[in-house]
């Protein structure tokens, strides 16, 4: 099997990303981070927006439901960079090693509309992308069977040469179930020995 080319996830495989890092910030203590995270804007309503819900119209409810918060509510929209920390370790030097080597990269994101200017602005490999498949565009999120047929229609290589790189079992194991080769991301040296092996990548 011969490897040509490669999908990668956005969030925690390239950008460092977590709510907590803007809302430490808001909250005076810990405990009520952790609250408004657990039981608020939790990660259930959140993945409404890579489903293609305007953070707009999904906030309405949780507004009315906790008018107190308002403020930090309507923060999960304007203060999205500062849910970030940078880049991932060594995910940016790869991503622009494997463009040098000209090997074709494409990024499958579960990632709101919202949010998608951010991170082309912030993240200057996202100019290697020949394609990005974003889910609130789509109006489905991984591990949905479908955001991979999509992945294989927009493609131009068969899903076996292409790997995949996500930092959630889940989306791996879906993205092998429709025949891409993937691979769980856990850092900068599993990804380099897993581009290594596939030839894509060589050590230096």
């Amino acid at each position: 099997m011969t490897t040509k080319a490669v999908l990668w996830d956005l969030g925690n495989v390239l950008l460092d990303w977590s709510p907590a890092y803007l809302y430490s910030k808001l909250f005076a203590t810990d405990a009520e981070c952790r609250d408004f995270l657990d039981n608020v804007c939790t990660m259930d309503w959140h993945a409404e927006h890579d489903r293609g819900v305007s953070m707009a119209d999904n906030r309405v409810a949780l507004i009315e439901a906790h008018p107190h918060l308002e403020d930090a509510i309507r923060a999960w929209e304007t203060g999205f960079e500062q849910m970030l920390n940078g880049a991932v370790e060594g995910t940016p030097q790869i991503m622009d090693a494997l463009a040098a080597h000209g090997v074709p990269q494409y990024a499958l994101t579960n990632l709101p509309a919202e949010w998608v200017e951010p991170v082309h602005r912030l993240y200057p490999q996202m100019a290697h992308m020949r394609d990005v498949i974003v889910s609130a565009h789509e109006g489905v999120i991984k591990p949905d069977p479908k955001i991979y047929a999509i992945a294989e229609a927009r493609l131009p290589h068969a899903p076996h040469e292409v790997v995949f790189f996500d930092d959630r079992q889940a989306n791996v194991d879906a993205a092998r179930a429709h025949g891409f080769d993937a691979e769980l991301f856990t850092g900068k040296a599993a990804l380099s020995d897993a581009l290594e092996s596939r030839g894509l990548l060589v050590s230096a």
